[in-house]
């Protein structure tokens, strides 16, 4: 449970949210309230293979990524462009840790631009 001053700052901008444990855990309920917490997990999933030190573990992490949330049917699959899709379909085999950055921006602004505002005036944040 945040205090007040905490969950203010969480409108600044998403970002200020996604950083928070409390604000991305508000974020996430509201989400899935409206089936759509698999952008938010999608964007996580990209923010931690980022970080992935071992090369040997790339390819393994980039795949469980692209059968959760990219290839057709993942159990969370996240609505992006056919070309992105595509793009990211094409490379998987050579996975790279940039090879989701197109999907994980796109994923973030229509975060930033659709459901933030609408978090911010639901039920769940006031």
């Amino acid at each position: 449970r945040s205090n007040a001053g905490e969950t203010m700052a969480w409108s600044e901008s998403v970002d200020t949210l996604l950083a928070n444990k409390d604000g991305l855990a508000a974020f996430r309920t509201f989400l899935k309230s409206e089936f759509s917490e698999e952008n938010v997990e999608f964007w996580l999933a990209c923010k931690d293979f980022k970080k992935t030190k071992s090369s040997t573990k790339i390819p393994s992490k980039a795949q469980k990524i692209y059968s959760d949330f990219i290839q057709a049917d993942a159990p969370k699959e996240i609505n992006i462009d056919f070309h992105t899709k595509t793009h990211i379909s094409q490379n998987i085999s050579e996975s790279t840790l940039s090879c989701f950055d197109d999907a994980q921006r796109l994923i973030y602004s229509l975060m930033a631009k659709d459901s933030f505002p609408r978090f911010l005036r639901s039920e769940a944040y006031k």
